[in-house]
């Protein structure tokens, strides 16, 4: 059995400020890895969480999405997407290695370390569901499904 992931009590810089992922405001905390800011699947994600934030927003849950970037990279990508949720910007890799998601890819037949795409949701500080391996297209769509199953 593998030891169960916990929120990290520290702050990160977000679009949105400051952010610490054990005080959010909500009961349940949808953290999603994404590569990169303004890729094809990464907007993909990004776009599908944001389509649906209201939905979100209506079962209780805070959706944050992160990634290497920097807040001015993800200011532009929440900008030029309208994206309405918030992005953690993870240049150290603090989340990534936490949370295990920094895994070695096939980019142009050359071997590098990146953020395997994967989502996290936690209820009141504890994980209930991951996922990993993630394909962007429609997957904010089947997190929003889950859970709903979950509440009830």
């Amino acid at each position: 059995m593998t030891e169960q992931i916990q929120l990290p009590n520290q702050n990160f810089a977000s679009t949105q400020g400051e952010i610490n992922l054990t005080d959010m405001p909500n009961d349940w905390l949808i953290v999603y890895f994404y590569p990169k800011d303004n890729t094809p699947g990464c907007t993909t994600q990004a776009v599908g969480f944001s389509c649906l934030k209201d939905q979100f927003d209506a079962l209780n849950t805070t959706i944050i999405g992160v990634s290497r970037d920097s807040v001015k990279t993800h200011q532009n990508f929440t900008e030029k997407q309208a994206l309405t949720i918030n992005l953690i910007s993870d240049k150290e890799e603090v989340l990534c290695k936490h949370f295990d998601v920094i895994k070695e890819k096939n980019m142009y037949g050359k071997q590098v370390m990146g953020i395997e795409r994967s989502t996290f949701i936690f209820h009141k500080g504890q994980l209930i569901k991951e996922y990993r391996k993630v394909k962007a297209a429609g997957h904010a769509e089947i997190v929003l499904e889950d859970l709903k199953a979950l509440q009830k």
